[in-house]
């Protein structure tokens, strides 16, 4: 298995920024005749992370998703991290190529060496 950073140009201030979930979404109700005290909290899932960052960074995301999804997923790591997750190398070397062709430096990937830690 091999993981990498997914980063982004950002559309505001041009430097390299990656999603991260900083917390899980809370979702509730409001009832009409009585009070619900329900709540779920519920992190996004990749998919659901990376559709959120359209606008605030310059690549299409949604193109983005297209070229990860056809030679590995998303996955959000440690309730934190979006990862992007292959089986082996040569599928992560095809998601950078990819992602280049399509977009050139405003969206790339940095692999995670196994047993390393993310900052």
């Amino acid at each position: 298995m091999e993981r990498a950073l997914l980063w982004f140009k950002c559309a505001a201030m041009h430097d390299p920024v990656r999603p991260v979930l900083k917390k899980p979404a809370v979702v509730g109700w409001e009832a009409k005749q009585r009070r619900v005290d329900l709540v779920i909290e519920r992190g996004f899932k990749g998919t659901e992370l990376l559709a959120r960052m359209k606008g605030w960074v310059t690549a299409d995301v949604h193109l983005t998703e297209e070229i990860v999804k056809r030679h590995g997923r998303l996955k959000i790591l440690d309730d934190y991290d979006l990862v992007v997750e292959t089986k082996t190398k040569e599928d992560m070397k095809l998601i950078a190529e990819e992602l280049s062709d399509a977009f050139g430096g405003e969206a790339w990937i940095e692999p995670i060496s196994k047993g390393s830690t993310i900052d």
